[in-house]
């Protein structure tokens, strides 16, 4: 079987609705990854692959059951750990902190100064980008005097595919 080549490119559609295959978000991040010069290794690849298949933030540990049915071979918490530490450096996944969870980037090449919408009925997210936003935090903390040092935001509530089920 001979692996289809897929273009790493950037994309710039502000209104793509994250509709990227899984070929090529795989290809924008070892590209990413080779620019800066750090290795997208088989098994951070492979937690970064499952990240987008589940379409929904996964937990470390759903993770490694994940993984042992993938390769049926035993992964511990640490080899998880460590490739989701690696994913959120570069940029390729982030923590949803009020679930203790991880979802991939929809665009890793851009600015991390994100809004999670989270679905408490079916648990997806999405990641969302407004500057209007990042002007007020930035505007906010400049009268406050206050340096940010790392912001977190998400909103919970019911997603339209959920509201839609439940009318």
């Amino acid at each position: 079987m001979t692996r289809q080549s897929v273009e790493a490119r950037p994309c710039t559609d502000p209104d793509c609705g994250a509709k990227h295959t899984l070929g090529e978000r795989v290809a924008l991040a070892i590209s990413l990854c080779d620019a800066r010069g750090v290795r997208l290794t088989p098994v951070r690849r492979t937690v970064l692959e499952l990240l987008w298949e589940a379409a929904r933030p996964m937990g470390a540990y759903e993770l490694i059951e994940a993984l042992r049915s993938r390769d049926s071979r035993p992964v511990g918490p640490p080899t998880v750990y460590r490739a989701l530490e690696f994913l959120m450096a570069q940029g390729l996944a982030t923590r949803i902190e009020s679930r203790n969870a991880y979802v991939p980037r929809v665009h890793p090449d851009r600015p991390s100064r994100l809004v999670f919408f989270i679905c408490c009925d079916c648990g997806g997210s999405t990641e969302f980008s407004d500057p209007r936003i990042e002007a007020l935090l930035a505007q906010d903390a400049a009268a406050l005097r206050y340096r940010v040092m790392r912001r977190v935001v998400e909103v919970e509530g019911t997603c339209a595919n959920c509201v839609g089920t439940q009318t």
